[in-house]
């Protein structure tokens, strides 16, 4: 599907909304499947078995996108008030992110945005098949360190659950300023029978390229550095 749309100006007061101190990294703990997690920890994130979409959305339809690893939010924010016609639900690990976007979502009354605390550790068998037009999975925590490698979520296990919850030909959007991260990548979505690789956009400001002209915070926070970062796009390929 199109996205290409004039952007409206949404003028969002932040500072009604402190920003809460939080720590980059997460309890080791919350990488791992509940199964294999320690048992009764306050901070792990619930495990979701049925949604509660009409909480999560005001039209209490079901998700139309997933912002995988949202973060602040910056970039969800921008998307749900851009898109109105679509639901996009934010995904992520971190308790304090969760609740201030989603303090957000409800100060300014935005009806087609919501963030869960979950884990990708533990799949998405709770989000109906074929129903998500796009996933896009942007700047995520490269874990650079040998050792630290298995806490990605991006795994085969992670592309095939993506498979089954996307359209067919439904797009994945990936962005990192980190070379190794877009290598290991491009490297998984090769050995993938379920994603082709069909874009990778090393220059940012090439027009038609990428499809979303807001961005994250990271991205921000790399071009004021000078940071390259490179956009790759993947199609479901499951019929």
């Amino acid at each position: 599907m199109s996205l290409d749309v004039t952007v409206q100006t949404a003028e969002i007061n932040f500072k009604k909304y402190p920003v809460p101190r939080v720590r980059h990294h997460s309890n080791p703990q919350v990488y791992l499947p509940a199964h294999q997690a320690q048992k009764d920890l306050e901070w792990y994130p619930p495990v979701i078995a049925q949604p509660s979409w009409d909480e999560f959305f005001q039209n209490g339809r079901s998700a139309d996108v997933l912002d995988i690893g949202c973060g602040r939010g910056g970039f969800l924010l921008s998307h749900a008030l851009n898109h109105p016609e679509m639901n996009i639900l934010g995904v992520e690990v971190r308790n304090m992110l969760v609740d201030w976007t989603n303090k957000v979502i409800a100060g300014e009354n935005i009806p087609n945005a919501h963030v869960v605390w979950y884990s990708m550790a533990n799949g998405l068998q709770w989000i109906p098949s074929n129903s998500i037009n796009y996933a896009t999975y942007l700047f995520p925590d490269p874990w650079p360190k040998r050792r630290h490698k298995k806490r990605r979520a991006f795994t085969l296990e992670f592309l095939d659950e993506l498979s089954r919850v996307l359209k067919p030909n439904g797009k994945l959007y990936l962005a990192t300023d980190r070379p190794e991260v877009a290598s290991h990548q491009h490297e998984l979505i090769d050995e993938s029978v379920t994603f082709e690789l069909v874009d990778v956009i090393t220059e940012p400001l090439l027009e038609n390229s990428w499809p979303f002209i807001f961005k994250t915070d990271q991205q921000r926070f790399s071009e004021r550095k000078g940071i390259p970062y490179t956009y790759s796009i993947a199609s479901n390929v499951r019929q």
